[in-house]
C-alpha cells in the first residue's frame, strides 16, 4: 500500500478546503486541485481564514498554522497529483463527473495509491469499477464544516481490500477523525436517515401544517438538534439534496426517496439556501 505522506485533494470548494485544512494540519503534503484559478484562490482564502481562527481559539500556534498553510500546493494540472499516495474527490455530487475523475486518477497516480471520495451519497462500488485498482477505491465522507466536525465515514465498496480499509481507517484517526465503518449502499447511514428527514420536513411546509420557522423549533427545542431540518437543507444546498433524494430513489428502488415537488420547485427557481442568499429563510450578501 502506497504511503500517504502527500494527499491529492480534487476540488476547492467547501468540501474540499477543508479536507486540505485537515491534512496539511495533521502534518501531510496536499496538492489542491481544481478547474480555475478563482477556485484556488477561493479555497486557500478559506483556509487561511479558517487556520486563523484556530490561532484565535489557542488550538493552533501562529507557526502552526502558517506550516499547515505552506504545505498546501494548490494546482490547475492533474499531472501534479502523480506523486500522491492517496487522492480524495470532493467534486460535484453527480456520478458522470466523478468517474471522469476517477478515470484519469488511475491513470495518473502510482499503482499502489488508493483513490477515495468525499461522495455523500453515490455508490462506491460503481465509481471503484472505473479504475483498473477497484479493491484501492473507498469512501471517505467528511462532514460539514470539515475542521470542525468530527465524523468521517469511511465507505467499503464490494471490492475494497481490507488493507485499503484499513490504511483510510488509520488516516481518519491521525487527522483527528473519528471514522465509522458503513457497507456501501446508497446514501450511506447519513444521508439515508437524514435527507428523508429533510424532504419530509419540506412537505410539512408545502402542505401548510407549519411554517419553516415552527418546523425548526420543533426539532431544536423537542428533539435537541443543532438546529431544525430546513436551516440544515439551505446549509447544505438544496441543489445538493435533490441530487441525494434522486441517489437514493434510484438506488433503493422506492418512491417514498422522492423529492419533495416543493424543494424541487425552490430549486428551479434558484433557490438553493445560504448560498445564492435564499432558500427557507433569507440569507444578507457576503
Amino acid at each position: 500500500m502506497a504511503e500517504m505522506k502527500t494527499i491529492g485533494i480534487l476540488g476547492a470548494g467547501t468540501m474540499g478546503n477543508g479536507i486540505a485544512h485537515v491534512c496539511a494540519r495533521a502534518g501531510h503534503d496536499v496538492v489542491l486541485y481544481d478547474l480555475e484559478q478563482s477556485f484556488l484562490d477561493r479555497g486557500m482564502a478559506t483556509i487561511a481564514k479558517n487556520l486563523a481562527r484556530e490561532v484565535a481559539k489557542n488550538k493552533l500556534t501562529e507557526e502552526q498554522a502558517e506550516a499547515a498553510k505552506a504545505r498546501i500546493r494548490p494546482t490547475l494540472s492533474r499531472e501534479e497529483l502523480a506523486g500522491c499516495g492517496l487522492a480524495i474527490e470532493a467534486a460535484t455530487e453527480k456520478f458522470a463527473v466523478k468517474a471522469e475523475i476517477f478515470r484519469d486518477l488511475d491513470r495518473i497516480l502510482p499503482a499502489e495509491a488508493i483513490l477515495a471520495s468525499n461522495t455523500s451519497s453515490i455508490s462506491i462500488t460503481k465509481l471503484a469499477a472505473q479504475t483498473k485498482r477497484p479493491e484501492q477505491v473507498i469512501g471517505m465522507h467528511f462532514f460539514n464544516p470539515v475542521p470542525v466536525m468530527q465524523l468521517v465515514e469511511v465507505i467499503r465498496g464490494l471490492q475494497t481490500s481490507q488493507g485499503t480499509f484499513d490504511a483510510v481507517f488509520g488516516l481518519s484517526q491521525q487527522l483527528g477523525k473519528t471514522p465509522v465503518e458503513v457497507n456501501d449502499a446508497a446514501g450511506f447511514i447519513s444521508n439515508r436517515v437524514l435527507m428523508p428527514l429533510i424532504n419530509e420536513a419540506i412537505y410539512a411546509v408545502m402542505e401548510g401544517v407549519a411554517t419553516a420557522e415552527a418546523v425548526d423549533k420543533v426539532f431544536v427545542l423537542g428533539m435537541a438538534h443543532p438546529m431544525g431540518p430546513l436551516t440544515l437543507a439551505d446549509f447544505i444546498g438544496l441543489d445538493v439534496c435533490v441530487d441525494i433524494m434522486r441517489v437514493l430513489s434510484e438506488g433503493l428502488g422506492n418512491q417514498k426517496y422522492n423529492p419533495c415537488p416543493l424543494l424541487l420547485r425552490m430549486v428551479d427557481a434558484g433557490w438553493l439556501g445560504r448560498k445564492s442568499g435564499r432558500g427557507f429563510y433569507t440569507y444578507p450578501a457576503n
